[in-house]
């Protein structure tokens, strides 16, 4: 089975989101917005108490996230991949690279790049037109983020909650 360890900012910045994704992104209906701790791996029955065992004592090794996303980026040339930006903070780098480096499932496909996906597989045109709009509106959103999630793929390709975890580190 096919899961991702990811984290949900608040309803302000989802809605905010999902008026782009409507449009925009493909995924709309699979997935709430989010950005990614650990990208999508492949674990087995056997595998995921472990997993989420070691999950559950990396959350109270971290305190909330203070997230802000501070603008429109893609990922041109390589996707055509709209999103917002999450500037990246120590805190939020050393939990993503705790829970590759305890997992330890599989290289991570990509560099971290903290961000919500809003638009996806545009045509060239469609990125371009899109892209430059989107950076005149902007986003400036600062958010607290006090859980991630550990998510599995059904067979319809949506995603749902696996188990939460809520970080009670200490400051």
């Amino acid at each position: 089975m096919k899961y991702g360890i990811i984290a949900f900012p608040s309803k302000k910045i989802q809605d905010l989101a999902n008026t782009y994704r409507k449009r925009y992104d493909p995924h709309y209906s699979l997935v709430t917005p989010h950005f990614t701790l650990k990208d999508a791996f492949d674990a087995d029955a056997s595998q995921i108490d472990d997993i989420s065992n070691k999950l559950q004592e990396i959350s109270t090794q971290f305190t909330p996230l203070q997230i802000h996303a501070s603008r429109i980026s893609s990922f041109y040339p390589t996707t055509n991949t709209l999103f917002f930006r999450i500037e990246p903070t120590s805190q939020l780098e050393t939990l993503h690279k705790t829970i590759q480096e305890t997992l330890n499932i599989g290289a991570s496909k990509h560099v971290f790049v903290p961000h919500i996906t809003i638009a996806q597989k545009l045509t060239a045109s469609e990125h371009d037109d899109i892209f430059g709009q989107l950076r005149m509106i902007g986003v400036d959103e600062h958010d607290i983020v006090d859980r991630f999630h550990l998510l599995y793929q059904l067979e319809d390709g949506s995603w749902t909650t696996y188990e939460t975890y809520k970080l009670t580190g200490a400051e």
